[in-house]
């Protein structure tokens, strides 16, 4: 599908319908969304006309290979090639974070979305790419790939599953000349997570800052668009392997002892 770059306007990009699509968008490529939800990504999509650049919805959901392989060949039918592939659905499922809370269901749930999604939308981008002996494959991990930050079991491992996959799939498709990367961003007040924690979005957004270790910032959507940009684009040519982390240093941190060493000095 489509390319996402600032020096070749001409690609196009295939995507779930997701907050950082905007700032996607405004690189002036050819792009496909899908998703499930079909309300927003019509809404996205008319959003979106006025802007320079080709857009369009497809129902697609990303467990389903059917729906998956149609996509992709929507794609090159129209547009006469994938470019770029960006698997971005992901659900995070039930909150509980005690492994004998977690149940099987969710679990088997967020797998199948998170991980075999992904799964299957590499599948199918390779299947025109390496033909094509060309095109980006981007995943959206999670910090939680990187660090255990108090998430489910069933998120956290299935963000781990896609930083794997991630990896494998670069060996394997480098020969073709497809780059394969991923992004593990931070938390983000995006609707999910707003939604999730049941508070205002400026709460939200406290709570990410007073987290952070780099301060004066507030992580956006448009943090992830801007890398998912460069990763995508020619500006990353030589760039395959990578799982870039975008949290503004904390995953550098060990935060249960900061917890530990503040919770004895002051409780």
């Amino acid at each position: 599908m489509g390319v996402l770059t600032r020096m070749q306007p001409s690609k196009s990009l295939l995507t779930e319908v997701q907050d950082c699509n905007r700032a996607e968008v405004r690189v002036h490529s050819s792009f496909i969304t899908n998703d499930v939800q079909d309300g927003r990504g019509i809404s996205l999509c008319e959003e979106l006309l006025s802007k320079p650049g080709n857009v369009m919805y497809v129902h697609c959901d990303v467990t389903n290979d059917l729906d998956v392989k149609n996509v992709v060949d929507t794609t090159v039918s129209k547009y006469g090639r994938l470019d770029i592939m960006f698997n971005n659905a992901g659900i995070s499922g039930d909150p509980n974070n005690t492994i004998l809370s977690s149940s099987v269901e969710n679990f088997k749930q967020v797998f199948n979305v998170n991980a075999f999604g992904s799964f299957l939308g590499a599948k199918h981008a390779a299947r025109v790419m390496i033909p094509a002996k060309s095109g980006v494959i981007l995943f959206t991990s999670s910090v939680s790939s990187v660090i255990a930050c108090g998430v489910s079991h069933a998120y956290s491992a299935s963000k781990h599953a896609i930083v794997g996959l991630m990896k494998n799939l670069c060996v394997e498709l480098g020969e073709y000349g497809i780059r394969v990367n991923s992004i593990s961003p931070c938390g983000v007040a995006t609707p999910l997570l707003v939604n999730a924690m049941g508070v205002e979005k400026k709460i939200v957004e406290k709570l990410l800052c007073d987290s952070a270790v780099l301060k004066g910032v507030t992580p956006t959507t448009d943090d992830v668009a801007d890398a998912a940009v460069y990763l995508a684009s020619d500006e990353g040519k030589f760039v395959s392997g990578l799982n870039l982390v975008i949290d503004g240093g904390y995953s550098a941190t060990n935060q249960s002892i900061i917890t530990r060493v503040a919770n004895s000095l002051f409780i």
